[in-house]
């Protein structure tokens, strides 16, 4: 499911990258735009208010924080849940 929902924000950010370089109409364009736009202003909150599970990615930091704004809690919610099930079976040993 995940997947498939990167696979729309990607989409979207394709979109917008055609309408520049296409110079797609402005009624298609410009809503396009408003919504990545917002889109990506909203992963950029996320990513702020929820550092501690973006830290979590083995990763560079860099890249993680790069994956939030692209794809918000579609990459950090697997990570902070696979730390929560990490957490809960040392729990119970």
């Amino acid at each position: 499911m995940y997947s498939v929902l990167k696979a729309f924000c990607v989409a979207i950010y394709l979109l917008v990258v055609a309408g520049f370089v296409f110079m797609m109409p402005p009624a298609l364009n410009l809503p396009l735009q408003l919504f990545a736009g917002t889109m990506l202003l909203v992963h950029a909150l996320e990513a702020a208010i929820f550092i501690r599970h973006v830290r979590l990615y083995k990763g560079p930091m860099a890249v993680s924080l790069l994956l939030t704004l692209l794809f918000g809690l579609l990459h950090w919610k697997p990570l902070a849940d696979a730390d929560s099930h990490k957490i809960l079976r040392s729990a119970e040993h």
